[in-house]
């Protein structure tokens, strides 16, 4: 009882700062949805097509916070503090980097993006001019993912939450000034995005560089290390790539359904992102304090706080499932007008519900073999449950089956995850130990 009250408190020390850090990031996402979706479905379902977008190239690059918080967390646990700062430095020259290169590339490719994932071409238009504007935040974000998983590596989840929060008080500010007070539409709420993630961008980075001169880190570029990351992370590229092709494939789905269906889905998706970033607080912790377990050369102790947070995870998924589905008739009218949107998400957002307890599990175990260095079977995990999940989605658009069926192939998607990770968890093959060796 005391090594589990031991955990419990561990994992509540990273978990719970976590949870609020990472949920006020699709929170900014909520406000947009709710401001813009006042504007029309046109202009909703523009939101729907540039999400995707964004979230494939901001999710392709997640391996910049979860790679950094491993293998910081892994020198931190050892107790190198240069080595675990270095690796921080080397992580945000790696995002700016990545950030230039990827915010022009979408603002090179907004108009044929648009034009694939709307379901007209007002709403293509309206796709077109968001992501125009939201390329500049690009590198900001890229830089908040690098420094938020380096604070999570040395245990300062505080710095990132107050960060988030704020930025994302702001981003609800300018929005509903640049939309609603000066008229600029989606491109208004795009602006007021981008000055957020670029305030939440210079703080993240100042407080990491800040940091890393007492620790003697080097703050000037080291290539070696800087493409030593990028090859670490690359395992993790493909594990992110299977997952955000699942997002576009489905929005390719929901767009072939409709206007109705392409506007239910963007609320849909904003509200499973929202939930997947609270479940993903347990894989935070699953993250930092694996990579420091292991650092430490702790085996015993890896596999306890293992097991427990995998009751955490199920029980999280538990209450959120509860919540979502008492709310699933109300929810709809936060974020549209119309009747038929409202009509078409009940249902699916029932289905969704129903997915959370396995979602808890997935995060959680996820976040351990992120936090022990596993990319490597990530990677290969991701590939099978992609296999398992395109032919689910291409039929119920092939079949023409309704929007509610599109949450359901989702359901079998998750499972498929949920296997992979439990028979990986149950092996030894990803314990371990020591704190390895940077990069020079």
């Amino acid at each position: 009882m005391r090594l589990r009250n031991h955990a419990d408190r561990q994992i509540l020390a990273v978990a719970v700062p976590a949870f609020f850090a990472l949920v006020t990031e699709p929170l900014m996402l909520l406000a947009d949805t709710a401001i813009i979706g006042h504007l029309g479905t046109p202009e909703l379902g523009a939101l729907a097509a540039a999400s995707v977008v964004l979230g494939a190239v901001v999710g392709l690059c997640v391996f910049l916070a979860y790679g950094s918080t491993a293998s910081v967390a892994r020198q931190h646990g050892a107790g190198d503090e240069r080595g675990a700062y270095g690796l921080a430095i080397s992580s945000l020259w790696l995002a700016a980097g990545l950030g230039v290169g990827l915010g022009l590339l979408v603002a090179a490719t907004s108009g044929s993006l648009s034009r694939a994932l709307s379901s007209s071409p007002r709403v293509a238009d309206l796709a077109q001019d968001y992501l125009v504007v939201s390329a500049l935040a690009v590198p900001a974000m890229l830089l908040i993912l690098a420094a938020t998983g380096a604070l999570r590596g040395v245990l300062d989840l505080r710095t990132p939450l107050i960060a988030t929060i704020v930025a994302n008080i702001v981003n609800v500010v300018l929005n509903l000034l640049f939309v609603y007070g000066l008229g600029g539409g989606v491109r208004g709420a795009a602006a007021g995005t981008v000055l957020a993630q670029w305030l939440a961008a210079g703080w993240l980075t100042w407080v990491v560089v800040r940091r890393a001169r007492p620790a003697h880190a080097a703050i000037r570029p080291r290539i070696g290390q800087i493409l030593g990351a990028a090859r670490q992370g690359f395992p993790l590229i493909v594990r992110t790539l299977t997952l955000r092709t699942t997002v576009v494939l489905a929005a390719l789905v929901a767009a072939g359904l409709g206007n109705v269906q392409l506007a239910a889905h963007q609320v849909a998706a904003t509200l499973v992102t929202l939930l997947a970033f609270g479940l993903d607080a347990i894989a935070i912790a699953g993250q930092t304090l694996t990579g420091r377990a292991l650092g430490a050369g702790d085996a015993p102790g890896t596999r306890a706080l293992t097991r427990r947070m995998m009751a955490w995870g199920l029980g999280t998924g538990l209450l959120a499932a509860v919540v979502l589905a008492g709310l699933a008739p109300w929810i709809p009218h936060l974020f549209t007008g119309d009747p038929a949107v409202r009509d078409a998400l009940v249902p699916a957002l029932l289905v969704v519900a129903a997915i959370q307890p396995l979602s808890g599990m997935v995060f959680v175990l996820d976040g351990v073999l992120i936090g022990a260095g596993d990319g490597v079977y990530l990677a290969i995990a991701g590939l099978f449950t992609l296999a398992v999940y395109a032919p689910l989605v291409l039929v119920v658009g092939w079949a023409d089956a309704g929007f509610t069926w599109l949450w359901v192939a989702y359901g079998g998607f998750i499972a498929a995850r949920l296997v992979t990770l439990v028979l990986r968890e149950r092996s030894d093959a990803w314990l371990v130990l020591g704190a390895g060796r940077p990069a020079d």
